[in-house]
């Protein structure tokens, strides 16, 4: 960056779409305008959703073919790591980094859980090999019983004593329970040793609220183990939560009480409707924020306090959020250019095939910037899949937003 901050600050816009979409050719723009109009689409939308995962899993040639070309050649980087090479490299040319994401779900048994593990220290060892991507982001539940998770969080209830809580509701497993969550543990703890080993991060992604609570407390663990002089684990924060905002204040105070580095990745949030039907369903008041505003407050004030110059929070800005994006760049110039501020204090980052205006634009800029790139067979990354096309599922929203952008850029090209 060898501009005055407030001048990069003025030229900081996400309305450039000759940036935004220059590792496009035409043929791939005129593909992602074709699949964010069948997407914007309700009908097509619904349809979709529901014979996609059935077909999959019948493995029906054609209906593969179909989410092979289109919706998982724009939001997935391959089947294997090998197949993401080429997405990384061309990413790379741009400065834009990579977040490497194993994309399957876990298959909820302990087989299945040492595999993903082993292919979590894969991705470890690939990523440290390459020169741009310093993060891989990885799910407790690939390596840990979704209902195990669950019987530990209806025993915890952590406000202000996370730890505390979390220990007394291990002491109440039973032995058989309490040998696997041990090897739920050393699963974890092998993943962060080797991720600090070879300098790469390791995102722990965000689940219900009514398992978070124990992936809380073990991300936390991690990062007073490994945390000590750079930041090799982040945890998730989730800013659609109401109680999120609070919960962050709260780790920067143990983080400081115990001497390691708070590090943490900001989101709005990813299961809102599941979420609230089960709170309505089980007679207990939702853990979602009221309305959007309330959670675009919540993030905005996270940002605010994770790159005050005082905390030095090492933070990933994970949003498509513009206004948001804007607001952690101002705040990142001050906090970075504090001298006791770590080197690796701010960083942003964007789903692949996502608000590329905002991911190209930024790294034009010289800001550090990442895509978050998930692979995997394709039976097994549909759950991704199937989030992305509902998320995107308002014109009014994110799906509006990138047709319109993709349309400038066409327009300009054949002008």
């Amino acid at each position: 960056m060898n501009m005055e901050p407030n001048q990069k600050l003025l030229e900081l816009s996400f309305e450039d779409t000759s940036i935004a979409f220059a590792h496009q050719n035409n043929q791939a723009l005129k593909k992602a305008n074709f699949l964010f109009s069948v997407m914007g689409n309700s009908f097509f939308l619904k349809l979709g959703l529901a014979i996609t995962p059935w077909a999959v899993k019948w493995k029906i040639p054609l209906v593969r073919t179909i989410i092979r070309s289109t919706l998982f050649k724009q939001f997935v980087g391959g089947e294997s790591l090998e197949q993401t090479k080429h997405v990384v490299q061309k990413l790379n040319q741009y400065n834009v980094q990579t977040i490497l994401d194993y994309g399957a779900e876990g298959e909820g048994n302990e087989h299945g859980f040492e595999e993903a593990m082993q292919q979590f220290l894969s991705v470890i060892d690939y990523a440290s090999a390459q020169t741009s991507i310093p993060f891989i982001s990885i799910k407790i539940t690939g390596i840990a019983r979704f209902s195990l998770l669950e019987k530990l969080d209806a025993w915890m209830n952590a406000d202000h004593a996370l730890l505390d809580q979390y220990a007394m509701a291990v002491q109440k497993l039973n032995e058989e329970e309490s040998n696997e969550w041990s090897r739920v543990v050393q699963r974890l703890d092998m993943i962060c040793k080797r991720a600090s080993e070879k300098n790469i991060a390791v995102l722990v992604d965000a689940e219900e609220s009514w398992i978070q609570d124990p992936v809380d407390a073990l991300t936390m663990l991690m990062m007073s183990k490994y945390n000590d002089n750079k930041a090799i684990v982040y945890n998730t924060i989730q800013l659609y939560r109401h109680d999120r905002l609070e919960f962050l204040k709260q780790s920067a105070l143990l983080a400081s009480k115990q001497n390691f580095k708070l590090a943490v990745k900001l989101v709005r949030g990813a299961y809102m409707e599941k979420e609230r039907a089960r709170a309505l369903a089980n007679g207990y008041p939702s853990p979602i924020q009221p309305d959007k505003t309330s959670t675009d407050r919540d993030y905005d004030e996270a940002l605010n306090f994770c790159l005050h110059p005082n905390n030095a929070i090492s933070t990933i800005v994970a949003t498509h959020n513009e206004h948001s994006s804007k607001l952690a760049a101002q705040l990142g110039q001050s906090s970075i250019s504090n001298s006791h501020a770590p080197n690796n204090m701010l960083h942003f980052s964007q789903l692949y095939g996502m608000s590329d205006n905002i991911t190209f634009n930024l790294a034009k800029q010289g800001y550090s910037v990442s895509k978050y790139l998930p692979f995997g067979p394709i039976e097994e990354v549909v759950p991704y899949l199937m989030r992305r096309a509902q998320e995107n599922s308002s014109v009014a929203g994110q799906t509006g937003r990138e047709l319109n952008l993709i349309q400038k850029e066409l327009k300009r090209r054949h002008q």
